[in-house]
């Protein structure tokens, strides 16, 4: 089992950037799939990006390619999301998730998830 804790979040103007970051648990949090998701007000929750234990392969939702990049450090139980050039339409609570056997943008196949972090983008 892990539990999830994600920070970084906040306000931040179109154009600019920001970094979340997920901490995990447990001394097998690098067995574990990784993978952020999104969910804006009225809106179902969306995959946003997804890396598998090793950090060697990443997948990305087609609206984040080339301005987010996932990534890991299994020594330090992280995952995170470096967030560029950020526009108002990715105002939105982001979500880590976790799981042993599920690498895809499937949210209901996660196993573990965090509280989510605010992130705000004004224009």
């Amino acid at each position: 089992q892990v539990q999830l804790v994600e920070s970084g979040g906040g306000l931040v103007q179109a154009g600019g950037s920001l970094r979340l970051s997920c901490a995990g648990t447990g001394r097998t949090f690098g067995s574990y799939y990784m993978a952020w998701f999104r969910q804006a007000p009225g809106k179902e929750r969306e995959f946003v990006a997804a890396i598998t234990w090793s950090g060697q392969s990443t997948y990305y939702a087609d609206f984040v390619k080339g301005r987010f990049t996932i990534s890991r450090d299994n020594a330090k139980n992280t995952v995170y999301l470096q967030m560029n050039s950020l526009k108002p339409e990715d105002t939105a609570v982001y979500y880590c998730a976790a799981d042993l056997d599920y690498y895809g943008v499937l949210s209901t196949e996660y196993d573990y998830w965090g509280q989510g972090t605010q992130v705000t983008v004004s224009s």
